[in-house]
């Protein structure tokens, strides 16, 4: 009987041991290891698919504005022979996104220009962020507290303003222009209408090239060294309430995800360029290559002008992109 006890006791004092220890260590960190990508690609798959909901709602929201007045929603309305600071098209929508509070703040028969509300200019509007942004928070000023978005209105291919002859380019918004449904001569279907841009991106504004309307887009991103000039900042896409093209337009110049190499200070960033911001001057047009990207990989999200959600392959065929890019270019390509 005692030596059954005894056996007893030993049998339950028995632990592990050190290797036995380590082996279980070494199973669960391989079991971490399999199961972290497949976690983190779940999480960006829901990710996408909250951004394709955004843009279905901003899609909802054009096409009651449409209903309302007849007519798309104008990115920006610039008076004739005055330097202005607009509103954004975004600004437009807020009454169709169920934002009827920040929707008040705006009178329009007094604060005409972004700058005289700022409490309107610091808010967070969710639908205007996709949650794959890694800069999602406020951008403070002297003057202002600015907040970002992430999708920009198709402003064409390059050509975007002219405040002299008051022409604008081949987009689905522009600035003084409210396009109807007949417009889109290539089909609302065909049209490219909202893409994602990137919040805090790095761009050159007021280089002052080209000044000469008719002047043709670059034809790769290398070639676009030719209109590079002005300032440098990492500002592009904060101030949701602006309508300059660099903070809520997207233009087709170059493909998806398209990198547009300037070094500064040994430092290679990928930029956006303005040749001059819609609104700062009476005489000079505004061009701008201004690239749609995303934290998708491979892709970037887009509303077309119809209400259709699509995710476009940064890989897109150029020729199909400058095509849906524009409302009535003739073009036989479609997305199919």
């Amino acid at each position: 009987m005692a030596f059954q006890t005894e056996q007893i006791r030993r049998r339950k004092v028995r632990g592990f041991t050190l290797i036995e220890l380590l082996v279980v260590i070494a199973i669960i960190a391989v079991l971490v290891a399999l199961l972290l990508p497949a976690v983190q690609q779940a999480r960006e798959a829901a990710r996408r698919t909250q951004c394709k909901n955004n843009l279905k709602q901003i899609g909802l929201a054009l096409h009651n504005y449409l209903d309302s007045f007849g007519r798309f929603a104008p990115v920006s309305v610039l008076p004739a022979g005055r330097t202005f600071e607009p509103y954004s098209g975004h600004v437009r929508l807020l009454p169709y996104l169920e934002q009827t509070n920040l929707a008040n703040l705006i009178d329009w028969n007094v604060s005409s220009e972004f700058t005289t509300n700022p409490l309107a200019a610091k808010t967070r509007v969710s639908v205007y962020m996709c949650p794959s942004e890694v800069n999602d928070r406020e951008r403070i000023t002297p003057t202002l507290i600015h907040y970002p978005l992430n999708y920009g209105f198709n402003e064409g291919s390059w050509f975007i303003y002219d405040p002299v002859t008051g022409n604008v380019g081949d987009g689905a918004f522009h600035p003084n222009r409210a396009f109807r449904a007949a417009d889109f001569t290539d089909g609302l279907s065909n049209t490219l209408g909202v893409t994602e841009v990137k919040a805090f991106q790095p761009n050159l504004w007021d280089t002052g090239k080209p000044t000469t309307l008719g002047t043709l887009p670059p034809v790769n991103p290398a070639a676009a060294s030719a209109f590079y000039g002005g300032t440098f900042d990492s500002n592009g896409h904060t101030e949701w309430v602006e309508g300059d093209v660099h903070e809520s337009g997207v233009t087709t110049t170059f493909p998806p995800n398209s990198k547009v190499p300037y070094q500064v200070s040994g430092v290679t960033y990928s930029i956006d360029i303005t040749s001059m911001r819609d609104g700062e001057s009476t005489t000079v047009p505004t061009f701008a290559a201004i690239t749609a990207r995303s934290f998708h990989t491979g892709i970037v999200n887009a509303l077309m002008m119809d209400g259709s959600v699509r995710g476009i392959s940064e890989n897109i065929d150029f020729a199909v992109w400058r095509a849906i890019g524009s409302r009535s270019g003739g073009e036989t390509q479609t997305l199919e």
